[in-house]
């Protein structure tokens, strides 16, 4: 019998079945530590163990420390080339995806830094739009 410890669904007020909900998040974890081996174990055959960022060189004693990140941070994008793969440690993979909150959330404020057609940065916000308007007006 399924279990549901009091929740519910937020909208119809029907018990959720946590054992259901336990065995596709444990699934799911499975799946993706799977896939996690996979790609690791190949990634550390192609590449040096040398951080792409910090260029910190690792050993077996220290191999728990070297992770690999994904450039587009697709996860399920795995080419057997390794092509979007590059050795990290931890500190600086943990760098990697805050600096991609960073601008996730910047694009989401609306002040994103884009490039133009040459390639050159421009931002999206302007702190002095609109200033000519209010120097023209008579005091």
């Amino acid at each position: 019998m399924a279990t549901s410890n009091g929740a519910r669904h937020s909208k119809t007020g029907k018990p959720i079945d946590t054992d259901k909900l336990d065995r596709v998040v444990a699934q799911a974890r499975a799946a993706s530590d799977e896939r996690a081996a996979g790609y690791r174990e190949q990634a550390l055959k192609i590449y040096p163990w040398v951080c792409g960022r910090c260029a910190r060189t690792f050993t077996r004693e220290n191999l728990r420390e070297l992770t690999v990140h994904h450039k587009d941070m697709d996860h399920d994008n795995n080419p057997p080339d390794g092509s979007n793969w590059e050795l990290l440690c931890i500190y600086c993979h943990d760098n990697e995806h805050q600096k991609y909150e960073e601008h996730l959330a910047s694009l989401a404020s609306g002040t994103a830094k884009t490039r133009d057609k040459d390639g050159a940065k421009q931002t999206t916000f302007n702190p002095f739009e609109g200033l000519a308007d209010l120097i023209k007006k008579d005091p």
